[in-house]
């Protein structure tokens, strides 16, 4: 499903019990008739939309005939009622071969002794705790938060489910008494009181529970959702619209911690009738950051220009970082704003019942509640009412904001502001303050959000399913426990500053970005990872993205020579190498920046593709951008990293070899000798040196990788092509001669940067297209029947590689961008039918939404749930981008409805003389 309603008319009985049940309070209980299933579905010749794929499974519980209010035809769209038939489990030992886990037994004793110190000695949570993987849950929805402030994830049936307040640090629990209530009145006489959940819990069981969810569905398009609720026998539909401020090119209101909801109430009958939303929400989660007291509520009205905004203060004093969340409604002439300060959320609830089921309304009493005794909980509730006529609509607005300034990552050392604070100040009373300005603005909000997303949504040419991947896997840009902070005047090292002249200037006025590697793999801008997903921030953020690299560029230039004993190996090493490429800046449970590198498997000193992806990105984020500062501050660095991935030419024939253990990024696939991979970014790098020495006047360093780039094509094209596509890698092992999905990341690069063609060719066009049309028929359509996107490795005879931990899984940001090439190359079905296999299986069958993995296997197994380098979707869309403007002969091209200002294709010495203006 995911992209629209069904086109057909049908007819049906609602499944299961078909009565909204009611306490004994007299509220009446109304029997469903049968409905219509609503006509909204997009075009049917839209290239690869199916109605039967896109709209039967997940919408086919749907009884209802409710269309909901403004809801748009594409995104993501499930009833409340569905199951998913498919339930995968996270992967573990036990689903690794035998010979792999002889393979690895040493690494998993070590291991086990590491995780056991870790957790038991020091009290700390892994970095990556593979004993205890996040299990399945397929309940998620759009995250509430802006980037970098924290993040509320909202589940598609309406639970407040995943929490990253603390940052980096998940919390994967459901609180039951953070809900939505509505009440309806006829003649001054309550007739209908409902939790909006389908949930029966065992707390709050005064409360009408159990929703009937085949009259209800959730429809998201981020950064927006919408969820449509039809009240049985009531006449009355209710939509709920979820807003985040996710603006591209925004760097002021995208990070704010907060989220809108607005409620359009219809009135489909002929009676007048009166309507009020409760929203309750609990001071914290329940847990043992609760258990020692002291948290309380208070009342507030914010009035300013005009406007008045009234809720309630849920101050939670824990430390190291203390916040408070705020409950608040827009008050209207037309509106009335109650609230109950305090109640109890394990209780039975009956006081909060009673009180708003008496007149729709809650007691509103002033002054603060009493701290919270220990053990005990407290909750609060805001209420607004409001009357509509006869088939009326009426518009209810809430906003839920939580002010967190001043943080400290897990080993306490140091105290960081978020970059909110910037615009409402570090001191912790922000919360009134933001909750006013989001109720203002979140109109603005939207208008910007619509013409950034149009052009994408309205263009017929692209199919259903790529418009909601698109813009629904940007979540992670904000719940990938992303930090957004200020950087203070003396953080920065004097001695490293100087020479780079924009370093300074730039994280002064933008900030310091970090996002995970993944929900599960805690670790801040893992580079190998980012080399995908980079292509969000670039084409939407772009200053983030030329901050997060002065960070990796500091990084680099700094060493670490504490010795760890890494758990691969058992080697010991220094964790950091100066004028290497880290592997990441450091695990939020410790104390990024200061300490980088958390990954402890490998030691990624002697990877071969960090210190090349990073030229990489430099080049391609100077073509984009037109930065000339940048490119000149980042060529000292990259001809340092060059120098440093020089002494893996062990033969100095122009290309790289890889050491004979898993040293890149597929850190469970070893690699020997010249590799497809490695080799393909190698050249790639040395291309883009070229251009760079070129750009930045050194002509010694010109002649020098122009030598190199030549010996090395040669080179490359002896040992690993073979007619069809290039080998795995040059080992004497049968799967050295696996077809690899990600053989042409090289290539994939260069032509985003505006090489690889032509004068800049480095690989044959003609031998990349035939390397991707292999790909495409063995990895894609040999696989799972075509409907699982590209396995990562695929012998030649038509079997996945299992000869590895890895090489038998489909890695979804690797799909995204092995689609992206095929764009590029001209290979447009071939494409958007491999990144399809993908969205359909982790949106529509494995119920992974809004957790996109890292990884799953054909059966059985996903493994590393909400990940980064799904990001890497926005490549096929530069790549679609760029193939536009191929089309047109002249005359700048602005695609400022996907966030990115483009140009006509040119060289890179005429976008220094011209640089487009972000």
């Amino acid at each position: 499903m995911g992209t629209g309603v069904p086109a057909s008319e049908q007819t049906s009985c609602a499944k299961g019990d078909p009565q909204a049940s009611c306490p004994e309070n007299g509220t009446e209980a109304v029997q469903v008739t049968d409905c219509p299933i609503p006509e909204d579905s997009p075009p049917q010749h839209e290239q690869g939309y199916s109605s039967a794929e896109d709209s039967g499974q997940l919408m086919a519980s749907y009884e209802g005939k409710a269309k909901g209010y403004q809801v748009p035809p594409f995104g993501w769209r499930i009833c409340l009622a569905h199951e998913f038939a498919e339930k995968r489990k996270p992967f573990n030992a036990n689903d690794i071969s035998l010979s792999n886990l002889i393979k690895h037994l040493g690494m998993g004793l070590r291991y086990l002794q590491w995780w056991y110190r870790k957790t038991q000695v020091e009290k700390k949570k892994p970095f990556i705790d593979l004993i205890n993987s996040v299990p399945l849950r397929q309940i998620y929805g759009c995250p509430l938060g802006g980037i970098g402030g924290g993040t509320i994830t909202r589940g598609w049936r309406g639970q407040f489910c995943r929490w990253q307040l603390n940052p980096g640090m998940y919390q994967h629990q459901t609180v039951i008494a953070n809900q939505f209530t509505v009440c309806l009145r006829r003649r001054g006489q309550t007739v209908y009181q409902q939790v909006l959940s389908v949930e029966r819990p065992s707390v709050l069981c005064s409360w009408n529970w159990g929703l009937c969810g085949y009259f209800a569905f959730y429809h998201a398009l981020y950064p927006r959702a919408w969820t449509v609720y039809q009240l049985p026998g009531q006449n009355v539909t209710l939509t709920c619209r979820q807003i985040t401020p996710i603006l591209p090119h925004d760097y002021q209101d995208s990070s704010l911690p907060v989220g809108v909801f607005v409620w359009d109430v219809e009135n489909e009958g002929d009676e007048a009738l009166e309507v009020s939303i409760m929203f309750s929400m609990r001071n914290g989660l329940g847990g043992e950051d609760d258990a020692p007291g002291g948290l309380w509520n208070e009342p507030f009205c914010l009035e300013h220009d005009g406007e008045t905004v009234q809720g309630l203060l849920l101050h939670h004093p824990t430390p190291p970082n203390p916040y408070t969340m705020a409950v608040a409604a827009r008050l209207s002439a037309d509106t009335t704003v109650t609230h109950l300060t305090a109640f109890d959320p394990d209780s039975a609830g009956q006081q909060v019942w009673q009180d708003l089921l008496l007149d729709g309304q809650l007691d509103s009493l002033a002054g603060k509640s009493l701290p919270s005794q220990k053990g005990v909980g407290i909750a609060g509730a805001v209420c607004v009412s409001g009357k509509l006529p006869p088939r009326g609509r009426h518009r209810l607005e809430f906003s839920l904001a939580w002010d967190m300034p001043r943080i400290m990552f897990g080993a306490k050392g140091q105290v960081y502001y978020r970059r909110y604070t910037r615009f409402f100040g570090p001191d912790g009373d922000a919360a009134p303050a933001l909750s006013h300005y989001a109720l203002r603005h979140y109109a603005d909000w939207e208008e910007k959000i619509s013409a950034w997303q149009s052009p994408v949504l309205e263009d017929r040419s692209l199919p259903a399913w790529y418009k909601s991947a698109l813009f629904n896997e940007l979540y992670f840009l904000a719940d990938g426990g992303t930090v957004w902070l200020e950087v203070p005047e003396d953080s920065l090292p004097e001695e490293l500053v100087g020479s780079m002249g924009q370093l300074r200037p730039l994280l002064q006025e933008y900030g310091r970005f970090a996002y995970l590697e993944g929900q599960e793999y805690r670790m801040y801008n893992t580079y190998d990872v980012h080399f995908y997903a980079s292509f969000a921030l670039i084409m939407l953020w772009p200053k983030l993205e030329l901050s997060l690299q002065y960070d990796m560029a500091l990084a680099t230039l700094r060493e670490d020579l504490t010795q760890r004993r890494f758990l691969m190996s058992g080697v010991t090493a220094p964790v950091k190498r100066r004028n290497v490429i880290p592997h990441d800046v450091g695990d939020p449970d410790d104390e990024p920046w200061l300490r980088v590198n958390a990954y402890e498997i490998h030691d990624t000193g002697d990877w071969k593709d960090l210190n090349l992806k990073f030229v990489l990105q430099v080049y391609r984020d100077y073509y984009l951008t037109g930065d000339q500062c940048f490119l000149r501050d980042m060529w000292p660095v990259c001809l340092a990293v060059m120098e440093s991935e020089m002494k893996f030419d062990k033969d100095h024939d122009g290309l790289i070899e890889n050491g004979g253990y898993a040293d890149q990024t597929y850190d469970g696939w070893v690699t020997t000798g010249p590799s497809a991979y490695c080799g393909g970014l190698w050249l790639a790098a040395v291309a883009v040196m070229v251009q760079m020495a070129a750009l930045c006047g050194a002509q010694e360093a010109q002649n020098k990788f122009s030598s190199i780039l030549s010996r090395g094509q040669e080179a490359y094209d002896r040992l690993l092509w073979n007619g069809r596509y290039y080998n795995y890698d040059c080992s004497s092992q049968p799967q050295s001669c696996s077809i690899m999905s990600d053989q042409c990341a090289g290539q994939w690069f260069l032509r985003a940067s505006g090489l690889g063609e032509g004068d800049s060719e480095v690989f044959p066009t003609q031998q990349v297209v035939r390397a991707l049309q292999t790909i495409f028929e063995f990895n894609v359509q040999a696989f799972a029947g075509g409907a699982m996107g590209a396995v990562n490795g695929m012998q030649p005879c038509g079997v996945p590689d299992t000869s590895s931990v890895q090489s038998d899984e489909v890695w979804v940001g690797v799909v995204y961008g092995l689609a992206a090439t095929m764009i590029q190359e001209g290979l447009t079905w071939e494409g958007f039918r491999t990144a399809e296999g993908c969205y359909r299986t982790v949106w529509e069958r494995l119920g992974l939404a809004f957790q996109t993995p890292e990884a799953y296997c054909q059966r059985r197994v996903f493994r590393s749930l909400a990940y980064m380098r799904p990001l890497s979707i926005w490549a096929m869309q530069l790549a679609l981008q760029q193939q536009q403007q191929h089309k047109k002969a002249s005359g700048p091209i602005s695609k400022r409805g996907t966030g990115l200002c483009t140009r006509p294709k040119r060289g890179p010495k005429e976008a220094m003389a011209n640089p487009s203006p972000e």
